[in-house]
């Protein structure tokens, strides 16, 4: 039990001292960069929190790599004191030895799903409106919620807030749909209520529409018009609109079934997003598959110059590992293979390969 509790404050300490190197080099990276792009429109200060502000989403991506350096670091100390042929001398095999790293990198995976992952939503969303706002552009142009979804668009003369009850899979086309005009100074100017709306290069086409004037001086119901089908200018693009939904990334876990329920309910496809949370709830199997890597090269008595290749083999098979998993992604996305087989299959395989090798090696 106390060599378990070692090993686990031995392997935990060297993660976080490897989190923290990459943290510090990613920042100031980050920072170049912020001010390579906007150091002459903002403060240093405004650059640094911009900087902070992405580093999260930064240090989530490579946080697998993180995890396999940090156990390749902890089993070479170990192998270069002989701490390992103790351990093994005394009647441990290479399993038991690995049961405290197993743990704590379990823990370590359920805190990054359950604490990390909302921080990384919410302050990759606030660097989103900081970097707009900088660019002097504006926010997500789309919205879904329980009433539906909701567009905007304008120009600097008016805004157009659009609500529809249904679209399809591309936003391209609603049904139910409400526009409401208003202009900077004298507020809401124009209603629209349409059957359809169907987005062309430049306009809406809507279908059985209604127009209510909301001016000044005017009854709106006494000056409505009917039409049996209506065009308005629109400055919105279909790829606009399917960017705007983001990268699932930047919605919190704990939010994102009712997301994807949402989106089913307006009628826009949510496999890439039930495919991002199925990843997010394999990370921790992932990030064990790494740890298990990691240790089956380098938790053996190192000799002479093989420690080099040993350290280079586990991290280009944490490599490919890392893109067969995003290759599994891409997969599930595009519906090709099912949103659990995407998740699952490359992390319990990588399990699977690394047991299977730490028996060969240690305890065949």
């Amino acid at each position: 039990m106390i060599l378990h509790r070692y090993f686990a404050r031995r392997f935990a300490w060297t993660f976080a001292m490897t989190f923290t190197g990459f943290f510090i080099l990613m920042l100031m990276i980050d920072l170049v960069d912020q001010v390579r792009r906007y150091g002459g429109s903002a403060e240093f200060m405004d650059l640094l929190r911009l900087s902070l502000l992405n580093l999260p989403s930064a240090i989530y991506a490579i946080l697998p790599l993180i995890m396999v350096l940090a156990t390749i670091v902890m089993f070479l100390g170990l192998a270069r004191s002989s701490e390992m042929v103790v351990t093994r001398a005394a009647g441990r095999s290479a399993l038991r030895a690995l049961v405290a790293p197993m743990i704590v990198t379990l823990i370590i995976g359920a805190l990054t799903i359950g604490v990390f992952n909302p921080l990384v939503a919410a302050t990759s969303k606030e660097f989103d409106t900081r970097e707009a706002s900088l660019n002097s552009g504006g926010p997500s142009v789309l919205a879904i919620s329980e009433n539906g979804l909701w567009l905007r668009q304008g120009d600097e003369t008016s805004q157009t807030v659009i609500r529809a009850a249904r679209a399809n899979l591309d936003g391209t086309q609603l049904q139910d749909v409400t526009f409401i005009t208003f202009s900077p100074n004298a507020g809401p100017t124009r209603r629209i209520e349409a059957a359809t709306a169907t987005l062309s290069p430049g306009a809406w086409d809507l279908t059985a529409a209604k127009v209510w004037p909301l001016e000044r001086g005017k009854i709106a119901e006494q000056s409505s018009t009917t039409h049996t089908t209506l065009r308005i200018p629109s400055t919105l693009t279909a790829d606009e609109i399917r960017d705007s939904f983001g990268v699932p990334s930047s919605i919190s876990i704990w939010e994102l079934p009712a997301f994807i329920e949402r989106l089913e309910v307006a009628g826009f496809s949510a496999r890439r997003h039930l495919v991002w949370l199925h990843m997010e709830l394999a990370l921790p199997a992932f990030l064990l598959a790494m740890v298990l890597i990691g240790a089956g090269f380098t938790m053996r008595h190192q000799r002479g110059g093989r420690t080099g290749i040993m350290v280079l083999t586990a991290i280009l098979i944490c490599f490919a590992l890392f893109f067969l998993r995003n290759f599994a992604q891409i997969l599930g996305e595009n519906g090709q293979i099912p949103a659990v087989l995407a998740a699952w299959a490359p992390p319990l395989a990588a399990i699977g390969a690394s047991l299977g090798l730490l028996l060969h090696l240690e305890d065949g």
